[in-house]
């Protein structure tokens, strides 16, 4: 039985990752996505420009975008997928989580 992949990335979160790494002003490898602890239910993701390969970070690739999950937060992004969603309020990646039990009011945060 194969294995579900760590993460994968919805045509349009692969589209708009492509768009930001080619217009970085430096470069970019892919982009780095992680949790921290803040919010009011305890965690928020984080996505940021992976420059570099850090010390045990797993690299993803889909859709042409390599991806490199902070060693800190495999156990919580097994199985995500992440969006991109534009509306009238906010543009913004969003993550598909099967392990989050739970969000806060805002949004912002998740616990597992």
């Amino acid at each position: 039985m194969p294995f579900a992949p760590m993460m994968t990335l919805s045509d349009a979160a692969a589209d708009r990752a492509k768009s930001l790494i080619e217009k970085a002003e430096k470069p970019i490898l892919g982009l780095r996505i992680g949790v921290k602890s803040r919010g009011c239910s305890g965690m928020s993701y984080f996505v940021e420009y992976a420059e570099d390969r850090k010390t045990f970070e797993e690299v993803v690739e889909d859709k042409g975008v390599k991806i490199f999950i902070d060693p800190a937060a495999t156990m919580f992004l097994i199985g995500s997928e992440m969006d991109w969603v534009e509306d009238t309020m906010q543009s913004t990646f969003v993550f598909r989580n099967p392990n989050e039990k739970g969000r806060c009011g805002c949004g912002e945060s998740f616990h597992v």
